[in-house]
């Protein structure tokens, strides 16, 4: 489907990657707008909206695209939860898909250690390992977080449960912890890894990114796809008819 975006924040390292992504699969970018810019002097003409700016700039960017019924994408993190639970009940009069990872491959590892969760018992020890590079300031990494978020769930257990890391006599492993280990170093740009290991055998859901592309090509395929819903807030999952 040939479309014609509104990029918002195109001037961030986000916005470079969409539209170089957008370049690359044929869809037209008829607006490009960022801090100080009017993205109301070119909504019309646009078919949807892709959002990856600041934080504060989603509200008037959703209330201008509920105005003109336009669906949107949104990548744009750091609102706090009261601002993000107005927002969204504001983003629900549109088609909408709002994720906080539009890579494709790890939306779809979210997916499948959701269902090895539910398959593998606690007999299956359940680990995460990270890796990023050495400037990644934070730990461990947003993706990580969910991972973890989903076998939590899957298992019933609290935060309570994890451990980060393993130092010292730490006396036997427990079936209700869930590991958590954060690698830092090089370039790399994130290498995820959730191990379900057994008495006599062992699953490993591994993701590696190598390109940040994947995320704008992720977004624009969200574009695609929320222009033919009906209003309402999606996530990746949606998307990729993974739930």
């Amino acid at each position: 489907m040939s479309l014609s975006i509104l990029l918002n924040g195109a001037k961030g390292r986000m916005g470079h990657a969409i539209a170089a992504a957008a370049a690359e699969a044929g869809l037209v970018i008829c607006a490009a707008t960022d801090v100080g810019d009017n993205p109301a002097a070119s909504i019309a003409r646009c078919d949807a909206v892709i959002d990856f700016s600041f934080h504060a700039a989603t509200r008037p960017m959703l209330e201008l695209a509920v105005a003109h019924r336009k669906p949107i994408v949104i990548g744009t993190t750091g609102h706090s939860p009261a601002d993000k639970a107005e927002l969204l009940k504001l983003a629900a009069q549109v088609p909408c898909v709002w994720a906080g990872n539009y890579s494709v491959g790890v939306n779809l590892l979210f997916a499948l250690t959701r269902r090895a969760a539910q398959v593998l018992g606690s007999d299956y020890d359940a680990e995460v390992v990270e890796m990023h590079h050495r400037f990644k300031k934070d730990a461990p990494s947003g993706t990580a977080e969910r991972l973890l978020e989903i076998i939590l769930a899957e298992r019933k257990l609290e935060r309570s449960a994890l451990r980060h890391g393993r130092q010292g006599i730490t006396g036997e492993r427990t079936p209700t912890e869930v590991g958590i280990h954060a690698l830092r170093g090089g370039d790399v740009i994130g290498d995820h890894t959730v191990m379900f290991a057994a008495l006599g055998e062992r699953v490993e859901l591994t993701h590696k990114a190598s390109d940040r592309g994947i995320f704008a090509r992720g977004a624009l395929r969200a574009a695609q796809w929320v222009v033919s819903q009906p209003p309402g807030v999606y996530d990746m999952q949606d998307v990729l008819g993974l739930k």
